[in-house]
C-alpha cells in the first residue's frame, strides 16, 4: 500500500495519512468484530439455542410433551443441520454483521478516548493513577456506550438464532407467513430476515421490544470490566506493549497477544456467564400487546405467563426484570440453567475474542505502519524539491 516517489496517493492512502488515532481505533475495531462474527457465527447459533430452549420447554409444561431438542455442541449442530441445513448454522448472520461493525467501532473508540481522559485526571484522583483502575472504568464507559447503541440489533440476532427453521420434525413450529403475523406468545415465532424481524417486532410489540434484555446486557458490563483490564495487563506482561501500541516485531509478539486474548476471555466468561442466559430469555420473549391476534390466544397465553394477568386481562410476560427472571429460571429449571450452553459459549467466545483482538492489533499495526511510510515518502519528496 505504501507509495513510491512520484506516485499519486489513492483515497485510502490519503485517508491513512490524515486519519487520527480515534479513526484508526474505530476502523480496526469494526474489522476485528466483523471478522470474528463471521468466523464464529455457527457457534453463536448453537449457544443461543441452548440458552433459549429451557424457556420454551418450561413454557410448554402441562400442555405438550416437548422434548429437549439441543444437547451439547455436537448434538446441537446435528439437530440444526438436519432440520435447517447449512443455512441454519448461519441464521442471524445479517444482524451479526450489522451489529459487530458499530459495536466494536464504538467500543474501541470510547475505550481509548476514555483512557486518555481518565489518565489526565490522575493528578486529581489518586485512584486513577493506577492503570488497572483506568482500564476498568474505560471498559465500563465503552461497554455502556456500545450496548445502548446496538441493543436492538442484538435482540433481532438472538430471535433469529433461537427460532426453528422448518415444521419438519420440529416441536416448535413456524407461524403463518402474513407480514405482521406471529404465533401466540407461548410458542416460538418465525422471522424470515433481519428486516422482517424488525417489522414484525415493531408492528406487534412496539419500540420497547428492541430494548428487551437491556438491563442484563448493562449488567453484563462486568464482563468487559474483567476481560479488557486483564487483557491489557497480560499483554503488557507477555509483550511489553499495551493494547493497540505498535512495535517493529509484531510477528514475534503474536503469541503473547494470542495468550492474553485467550486467558482474559476465559476469566471473564467464567465469572459473568449467568447474565447471558437471563439476557437471552428476556430477548427471546415477545412482549404481550392488546389486539385481535393476541386476544384470540388468551386461553393458552395465560398458561405461558404462569397465570399472571394485568388490569386489562392481558397476561404479563413470564420474564420481567432481572430479579423476577432469575427467580423464575431457578424455580422452574434449577441452578444448572444459568450455565446452559456455557461449554459452547467458551468454544465460541474464546475464538471470537481471539480473532477480534488479533485482527484489531494487526489492523492497528498495519495502519500505523502505512502512515509512517507515507510520511517518510512525503518528507523525502519535499526535501528533494527544496534542494537547489
Amino acid at each position: 500500500m505504501a507509495l513510491g516517489r512520484g506516485d499519486d496517493p489513492t483515497w485510502m492512502e490519503s485517508w491513512i495519512l490524515n486519519a487520527s488515532d480515534t479513526q484508526f481505533n474505530a476502523v480496526a475495531g469494526a474489522i476485528g468484530g466483523f471478522t470474528s462474527g463471521v468466523v464464529t457465527c455457527p457457534l453463536d447459533v448453537a449457544k443461543t439455542k441452548l440458552q433459549a430452549q429451557g424457556g420454551f420447554i418450561a413454557m410448554s409444561k402441562g400442555r405438550h410433551d416437548h422434548p429437549r431438542m439441543y444437547n451439547g455442541l455436537v448434538g446441537t449442530f446435528k439437530t440444526i443441520f438436519k432440520n435447517e441445513g447449512i443455512r441454519g448454522l448461519y441464521r442471524g448472520l445479517g444482524p451479526i454483521v450489522l451489529g459487530y461493525l458499530p459495536t466494536w467501532a464504538v467500543w474501541f473508540t470510547v475505550y481509548n478516548k476514555s483512557k486518555e481522559y481518565l489518565t489526565k485526571k490522575g493528578d486529581t484522583y489518586d485512584l486513577l493513577r493506577y492503570p488497572i483502575a483506568v482500564n476498568f472504568c474505560s471498559s465500563i464507559f465503552a461497554g455502556a456506550s456500545s450496548t445502548i447503541v446496538t441493543n436492538p440489533i442484538w435482540v433481532i440476532k438472538t430471535r433469529l438464532m433461537s427460532q426453528s427453521g422448518s415444521n419438519r420434525n420440529q416441536p416448535y413450529p413456524r407461524s403463518s407467513s402474513t407480514p405482521t403475523s406471529r404465533p401466540h406468545v407461548n410458542s416460538p415465532w418465525h422471522y424470515n430476515s433481519t428486516i422482517d424481524a424488525a417489522r414484525k417486532m415493531y408492528s406487534t410489540e412496539g419500540l420497547r421490544s428492541f430494548y428487551s434484555g437491556l438491563a442484563p446486557a448493562l449488567l453484563g458490563l462486568s464482563h468487559v470490566a474483567v476481560q479488557f483490564p486483564a487483557y491489557e495487563y497480560l499483554r503488557k506482561k507477555f509483550t511489553g506493549q499495551g493494547m493497540g501500541e505498535t512495535s517493529d516485531n509484531f510477528k514475534n509478539e503474536w503469541l503473547g497477544v494470542l495468550s492474553a486474548s485467550i486467558f482474559s476471555k476465559i476469566l471473564a466468561s467464567s465469572a459473568t456467564y449467568p447474565h447471558e442466559v437471563v439476557r437471552t430469555r428476556l430477548q427471546t420473549q415477545r412482549r404481550p400487546t392488546p389486539g385481535i391476534e393476541y386476544l384470540q390466544g388468551l386461553g393458552i397465553s395465560e398458561t405461558a405467563s404462569g397465570g399472571r394477568s394485568g388490569p386489562d386481562g392481558i397476561p404479563e410476560p413470564k420474564y420481567k426484570g432481572i430479579v423476577r427472571t432469575v427467580r423464575t429460571i431457578y424455580a422452574e429449571e434449577g441452578l444448572r440453567a444459568f450455565y446452559a450452553g456455557m461449554g459452547v459459549n467458551m468454544l465460541r467466545a474464546v475464538p471470537a475474542a481471539t480473532v477480534t483482538m488479533m485482527t484489531y492489533e494487526f489492523v492497528m499495526k498495519t495502519l500505523h505502519h502505512e502512515k509512517s511510510e507515507r510520511k517518510r515518502v512525503l518528507f523525502a519528496d519535499t526535501a528533494e524539491l527544496r534542494e537547489p
